[in-house]
């Protein structure tokens, strides 16, 4: 941590809390899908937080309260002045994401009498978050947090938030300048995907934001810097195909950049620079108003992208300290970090129907317009890059898709699924997820073979470098990452004469390996088979995600355990 205002940070303990009525514009009439209608009810309820510091601190505990529907609760906190970030963690007895009528619990959080943020609870377990309160003059301010009847489906009746803990970063703390230009987000409104979810509180049960990051990159100009905003939503109501998604994508929740920006090195904002993700998915100049420096954006549509008007009832603030190198990192990298986005995603594809239970072998089905079961898929992330004269474009490019063999049995799972335009086209790390039989585990994986694939137009001929695999994981019995059992630094090319090499082969030795038997060097009992050109050298297998309940493990809560997510009838969607 660098600046000695983030140090001096403090918040006093152990506040009584005050049951003044916080203001909010109210919306209009309640969205059609299953709103309770509680009247008001205050209370005056304990509420201690944690001291606080710059942005690399932890937050200390215990702190915390407990709410019903329409309750509310405060606590004075102290600004030095500059950008305020609040962690806590939040969790709602009744809440299941993947529960018709008891998706969320819905926490509305005011700062100084002024709606600032919506928070959505969708798990009955404990799930830490971040959020951005804005820039706040230095002195003494009021957090107020109620539990938003109006936006809340009608299951749930308790919210419990914990380890609150106060950040204030200053211009001279790494992640100031990221942060001061972070988004505030309105949720969509209007229609929404069917019916019975549409209107201004649809973001509390589907495409609901759930973590931001941002990416930083280097100008053309010296010494400036462009930082993009990302948000991941736990779904995208307008993709046309999951199977697709999953693919090319590694997920069906979405990653969207948001709003992107070119500061100097002083870190003021070069004028003209401000962009945005239009409808269409292009570029388009922001021409919206902003909270300090701070814009204020809302998305649209059914595939979250931004639009120009800001009429959502629902607004979000997510922390966007968080960060990756796109060069380097996958920004699937940001779920891997919260393990509880997998869960969040899985719920909602089940809910809303879009998976079935084994559609590869079932002849009623269509793995390419269905997906399965989530946890039923290897989940992996690829390093490659194409060579050639010729370079990939729209209409004719060269990929790579990702063909598993277990073992005892004789077909190779593609992550394509036959489909040559669902492989991998891009370069820097790419995340693809294979479907398997349900109830496959890393043990019964024979081989991963990476297959180049003319996925657009004419074959240019080029070539394609692998790098490594950079993970591989399953979900667990509740839909949670498993550790990652293979990073491996693999070296090898695919030509239009040899499309096919295998990565790893368990004749070879178990695909599955502990860390200390990692090596750099060629595994010297590599063999080619008879089809393919030489295994790669450098096999490295070491688990790297972390649970976020504590350990290497990624099993849920006891409460979880004990109580599974009822899961829908897995009818196919169109």
């Amino acid at each position: 941590m660098t600046g000695e205002s983030a140090r001096s940070c403090r918040i006093d303990k152990h506040q009584t809390v005050s049951h003044q009525a916080a203001s909010r514009p109210r919306g209009r009439a309640r969205s059609a899908f299953r709103l309770a209608g509680a009247s008001l009810a205050t209370a005056a309820l304990a509420f201690t937080v944690a001291a606080c510091g710059g942005h690399k601190d932890k937050p200390t505990g215990p702190a915390g309260v407990s709410l019903t529907r329409g309750q509310q609760s405060s606590v004075p906190f102290t600004s030095t002045g500059g950008e305020v970030i609040l962690d806590l963690k939040v969790a709602s007895p009744e809440a299941s994401w993947g529960t018709t009528g008891s998706e969320s619990a819905v926490l509305s959080l005011f700062v100084d009498n002024k709606y600032t943020s919506d928070l959505v609870i969708p798990a009955s377990f404990p799930i830490a978050r971040s959020l951005d309160l804005g820039n706040l003059a230095a002195g003494g301010h009021t957090l107020q947090v109620k539990f938003d009847d109006d936006r809340s489906p009608s299951g749930t009746r308790t919210a419990k938030v914990t380890d609150v803990a106060f950040r204030t970063l200053t211009a001279t703390d790494d992640g100031y300048v990221a942060s001061q230009f972070a988004p505030i987000i309105y949720g969509r409104s209007g229609r929404g995907a069917t019916a019975d979810i549409s209107g201004p509180f649809q973001t509390a049960v589907t495409d609901t934001p759930m973590v931001a990051f941002h990416t930083e990159t280097q100008s053309t100009t010296p010494g400036d810097t462009m930082y993009r905003y990302w948000i991941v939503y736990s779904d995208e109501d307008g993709d046309p195909s999951v199977p697709a998604m999953l693919a090319q994508r590694g997920r069906s929740a979405e990653i969207n950049w948001t709003y992107q920006v070119e500061a100097d090195a002083t870190g003021k904002p070069v004028p003209g620079t401000a962009v945005v993700r239009g409808q269409d998915g292009s570029t388009v100049p922001f021409t919206g108003g902003y909270e300090g420096a701070h814009p204020v954006i809302q998305t649209c549509g059914l595939t979250n992208d931004v639009c120009g008007k800001t009429d959502g009832q629902m607004r979000y603030t997510p922390s966007v300290l968080d960060d990756i190198d796109p060069e380097n990192e996958a920004p699937e990298k940001i779920m891997d970090d919260n393990p509880w986005t997998y869960w969040v995603m899985s719920q909602e594809l089940i809910r809303e129907g879009k998976t079935a239970e084994d559609p590869l072998d079932d002849p009623a089905a269509d793995p390419t317009k269905t997906a399965g079961d989530p946890r039923s898929y290897l989940y992996l992330v690829l390093r490659k890059t194409t060579q050639g004269s010729t370079p990939n474009t729209d209409s004719s490019w060269v990929g790579v898709t990702i063909g598993i063999k277990l073992a005892g049995n004789p077909k190779i799972y593609r992550s394509d699924l036959g489909v040559a335009k669902w492989s991998l086209e891009r370069d820097e790390p790419a995340a693809t997820a294979i479907a398997l039989p349900p109830g496959s585990v890393a043990d019964d994986i024979e081989q991963i073979r990476a297959i180049r694939v003319v996925g657009a137009g004419h074959d240019t001929k080029a070539k394609v470098h692998i790098d490594s695999i950079e993970r591989a994981f399953f979900l667990d019995a509740n839909y949670l990452p498993q550790a990652s059992f293979v990073f491996a630094p693999v070296q090898g090319t695919l030509t239009a004469a040899n499309p096919t090499v295998t990565l790893l082969d368990s004749a070879n030795g178990p695909i599955i390996r502990p860390s200390t038997s990692a090596s750099q060097s060629a595994d010297p009992n590599a063999t080619p088979s008879a089809t393919d050109t030489p295994p790669l050298p450098g096999i490295t297998i070491s688990p790297s995600l972390r649970n976020p309940f504590g350990g290497l493990g990624t099993s849920a809560p006891p409460s979880e355990q004990a109580t599974p997510t009822p899961k829908p009838d897995p009818t196919p969607s169109s």
